[in-house]
């Protein structure tokens, strides 16, 4: 893995990120100076279905207030931020890019949720953190970044109490297919590794999770790049600035990083997955 951690970590650095999402923000009529976590929600939940889908996942854990939750590959801290504001838990958040770790910390102090929600810099295959740390554990669309799942079910297993639930919503391989490059994930194939849903399974199970429920979501997926499709293209024709999305964070390629996810949802080669996991 350590070979290919650097390229990934440089593959989602976007310069001057902060400032960007700030002038965005400010440019689409949001007092920046009073920022609230729900301002970013457009921006900062960097996978399929955007909050949406963060609040469909969540809601399958069952946490409960002052919860000590865990989300590995937290990137700017969407995710993080939500499930502290809407479910008063503790986030604790790790992402192997380190200017996304001061960009989280940075807007949650922003929004008020810097008591709530800490970030670190680290591997989600070697975790900084003590056995049994966590009440709860999720992965949104990063596990398509590890090659080896297995190691990142045992790392979960590791730091989770027992009884346990890890949410996982990757992106997962349905079918065989062509991939086209680049995708929001990875520049080319030696950044990508997209695995099958039996792949997931496996590897939980030899961690000691039981799987207690799975949810393909491919019609959520092409409906949710179609939406963001037509926003764009009423935008344009209206003559108007898009509002602030998800394209900040994926840098200057992100229509081509879209269009070719896009084809690979549309072809059933792709789609996201839920799996919810118990440990023990």
């Amino acid at each position: 893995m350590a070979t290919v951690e650097p390229g990934i970590a440089r593959h989602y650095e976007v310069s001057g990120l902060e400032e960007r999402i700030l002038a965005a923000l400010a440019d689409a009529g949001v007092d920046v100076a009073h920022l609230r976590a729900g301002d970013l929600e457009a921006i900062d939940e960097f996978h399929i279905g955007g909050v949406a889908a963060t609040r469909e996942l969540i809601d399958q854990i069952g946490l409960k207030p002052g919860a000590r939750l865990l989300d590995i590959g937290s990137g700017i801290g969407g995710p993080a931020r939500f499930v502290a504001n809407s479910a008063g838990v503790d986030v604790t958040g790790i992402d192997l890019t380190q200017s996304y770790v001061d960009i989280a910390a940075s807007l949650s102090k922003r929004v008020g949720l810097a008591d709530k929600t800490r970030f670190v810099q680290g591997s989600a295959l070697d975790m900084p953190f003590a056995k049994a740390s966590f009440d709860a554990a999720m992965i949104l669309h990063v596990g398509m970044n590890l090659p080896d799942k297995p190691k990142l079910m045992s790392e979960a297993a590791r730091v989770l109490k027992p009884g346990s639930v890890f949410a996982v919503y990757d992106v997962m391989r349905l079918k065989d297919g062509a991939l086209t490059y680049p995708l929001p994930w990875a520049s080319n194939e030696t950044m990508s590794f997209v695995a099958t849903p039996d792949d997931y399974r496996s590897a939980a199970a030899a961690a000691g999770f039981s799987v207690t429920a799975e949810r393909p979501r491919g019609a959520f997926a092409v409906e949710f790049f179609a939406a963001m499709r037509a926003r764009l293209a009423t935008a344009q024709a209206e003559g108007k600035k898009p509002s602030p999305g998800l394209g900040l964070v994926m840098g200057e390629d992100a229509r081509t990083k879209m269009a070719n996810v896009t084809a690979a949802l549309e072809g059933g080669i792709l789609a996201p997955v839920e799996l919810i996991l118990r440990l023990g």
